[in-house]
């Protein structure tokens, strides 16, 4: 998997196709990725004793394939790819050669 914790990416499949995000958290196994303010669901929360019950929303994970990272020259979508400089491999947007490891 390419993508990284706090990468700007875009959805490009499903309900929120369009609306772009940051990566909070990534799920290796899975291959899926909890992208901030998308995929956001309604969870209920059984209350106890000292607790009343609520309903809380919350983003759940999507799948690696919907999401393509945002150039940061052109604020487009675009694929990721590596270039070798001074035995050091960083990540590149591939449309604008702009390097997207800081």
């Amino acid at each position: 998997m390419k993508l990284k914790k706090g990468d700007k990416v875009v959805v490009i499949a499903g309900k929120d196709k369009g609306k772009e995000g940051t990566i909070t958290d990534i799920l290796r196994k899975e291959d899926r990725v909890v992208v901030e303010g998308v995929n956001i669901v309604k969870k209920h929360i059984k209350g106890n004793g000292q607790m009343a019950g609520s309903i809380e929303e919350r983003e759940n994970p999507i799948h690696v394939s919907n999401v393509m990272i945002v150039d940061p020259k052109t604020g487009k979508r675009s694929r990721i790819g590596h270039k070798i400089e001074k035995d050091k491999k960083t990540r590149i947007a591939k449309k604008s050669d702009a390097k997207l490891d800081k």
